[in-house]
């Protein structure tokens, strides 16, 4: 009885949302609804992303013990390959922006949609059909390609396997992620509310603003070289491979000028969910609202100038080295600055211990180690040592993972019940957390010691010496699986059976939380005038 009281309340009387304006495939397929736009995303990145966790999982399990486990070298190094394009280009990159920014971009800043409709859709065919085109790898040509996922030359110009698939998915991602890019700034520039100027729009369609400038300006050069990678392969022009004149140390260069930024691609629209979901649980105006603001452009500048700390044993000069190290150690200091603002804001807050929180706090832990991490392997001394090794896949992962992937989760379960007008399990949500924190450090935390020991990154054998660490790192695996398991498990059964939600379930004062949920199709049933800043919670007291 309650139920349908509550269902009443939260879905007046001839009220439809985005889901119910229409129906059927072609209606999804073909839609210009940025809600929607959204969802299939989602629906793409969730799959891709089980798929590369399935990949890992057998990898894991491959280095369990040493020598042959249950795949051949070849295998392994297909696996690692294709898991590296599907969890970066396929999950990580597109994500946020994508999903989040797409569903929640315009309903933040009072739009009714995003500027271009028609274009946001054609980037999701991209972005689908780059990924078949990954995924054909598996059964086209001479098999996946086995370069890892940053298909280094000159080895990517000579080996058997089907390269120019693969890079070409990649390069066709590319333009599906400068599209969106381009689609969001001009959405901010052009379609904020009355009322809404610079500064008092919300932080994570800022962070979006500065990772949309890194998408266009950046991207373009990973795309010019996978073409350069293509051209040697089929012409024999001669870039990268040494024995007809090329130079590999280029590739990296091109390479990594791109793939550095493309890591705040990755890391800061999470950094903006993080910034947009703590002040609702603390019930506080965001400490340093201003210097986030600008620490997310800082960010997003000077991380186009710190690419070669990728390269420090590659025979760079030693001033070149000298510069990008003191670079590397600068662009930590607006990243910082956000860590500060987060732990300030909750500080003397009225903090509710939500899912979404815990997974704020779990972001700040696991990226404060990442981002320590990154200063030992961007100092040139240390990183002689520890360069190429297992110390490294552990650094990536904790900022990746650790970073985006639970700002991700945290995000989902922030937004879930605005997203579908549903309610998951809060309890089994918690758990669900617990289990996936505590895999993550097993899994991921031997890698730090693997790596000072000596252990190499990317081989499909190792030394006894390294075998108790692997296997603890392997079962931590197992448990990272058990707690995707339970996430998933319970967001599907909030969808199918779960409470319906009221339009503000957590309280917050942002534009999304003043419209219905799901949305209506045009977002608010009026235009909305902003006439407060987006974190003033004193409002709730007048």
């Amino acid at each position: 009885m309650e139920s349908e009281k509550m269902a009443t309340e939260i879905t007046p009387k001839g009220y439809v949302n985005f889901f119910e304006e229409s129906h059927g495939l072609k209606s999804w397929i073909f839609t210009h609804d940025h809600k929607r736009i959204a969802l299939l995303y989602f629906y793409g990145v969730v799959g891709f992303f089980l798929m590369g966790v399935v990949l890992g999982l057998l990898m894991k399990f491959e280095m369990i013990t040493p020598g042959e486990t249950i795949m051949k070298p070849q295998t392994y190094n297909s696996l690692f390959t294709l898991h590296g394009v599907i969890m970066v280009f396929l999950f990580i990159i597109p994500a946020v922006p994508a999903i989040f920014g797409n569903f929640f971009l315009p309903i933040l800043i009072g739009a009714d949609d995003v500027a271009f409709p028609k274009l946001n859709l054609l980037s999701w065919y991209l972005y689908v059909i780059g990924g078949i085109m990954a995924l054909s790898t598996l059964i086209l040509g001479d098999g996946p390609p086995d370069t890892g996922w940053t298909f280094y030359a000159p080895y990517s110009v000579k080996t058997g396997t089907n390269v120019i698939m693969a890079v070409m998915a990649a390069f066709v991602l590319g333009f599906s992620s400068i599209l969106t890019g381009l689609n969001f700034i001009v959405t901010m520039h052009r379609m904020r509310a009355p009322g809404m100027d610079w500064m008092k729009m919300p932080l994570f369609p800022w962070a979006l603003y500065a990772t949309s400038w890194v998408q266009v300006l950046a991207t373009p050069i990973i795309g010019i070289t996978l073409l350069m990678v293509v051209a040697e392969r089929v012409l024999g022009v001669g870039f990268f491979d040494p024995s007809i004149g090329g130079d590999p140390v280029l590739y990296q260069h091109l390479f990594w000028i791109y793939s550095h930024p493309a890591v705040y691609i990755m890391i800061l629209p999470a950094m903006g969910l993080i910034s947009e979901m703590i002040p609702v649980f603390v019930k506080k105006s965001i400490f340093g609202y201003k210097a986030i603001v600008y620490s997310s452009l800082a960010i997003a500048f000077v991380g186009y100038f710190v690419w070669g700390h990728h390269m420090f044993t590659s025979g760079m000069s030693g001033q070149a080295r000298v510069v990008f190290s003191i670079l590397t150690f600068l662009v930590a200091i607006p990243s910082g600055v956000k860590v500060f603002n987060w732990v300030a804001t909750m500080f003397k807050g009225s903090i509710d211990l939500q899912t979404p929180l815990l997974y704020c706090m779990a972001f700040i832990f696991l990226f404060m180690i990442g981002g320590f991490t990154g200063l030992v392997v961007g100092a040139l001394s240390a990183d002689v040592h520890v360069h190429d090794t297992y110390f490294v896949v552990a650094h990536f992962h904790y900022v990746m993972f650790g970073g985006t992937g639970f700002a991700f989760i945290g995000a989902l379960h922030y937004w879930y019940p605005k997203m579908f007008g549903r309610m998951y399990n809060k309890k089994v949500a918690n758990i669900g957390f617990g289990v996936l924190f505590t895999g993550f450090n097993i899994l991921y935390f031997p890698m730090f010691i693997l790596g000072i020991q000596g252990m190499p990154r990317r081989y499909y054998d190792y030394l006894p010496e390294y075998s108790t660490w692997h296997k603890v790192s392997t079962m931590g695996s197992w448990v990272v699986a058990i707690g995707l398991i339970i996430i998933i498990a319970n967001l599907v059964k909030a969808y199918r059976k779960g409470e319906p939600a009221t339009g503000n379930v957590w309280g917050g004062i942002t534009l999304e939380w003043e419209t219905k949920s799901p949305p209506p199709l045009l977002n608010f049933d009026k235009p909305p005038t902003v006439t407060h800043g987006p974190y003033d919670y004193s409002i709730l007291n007048k």
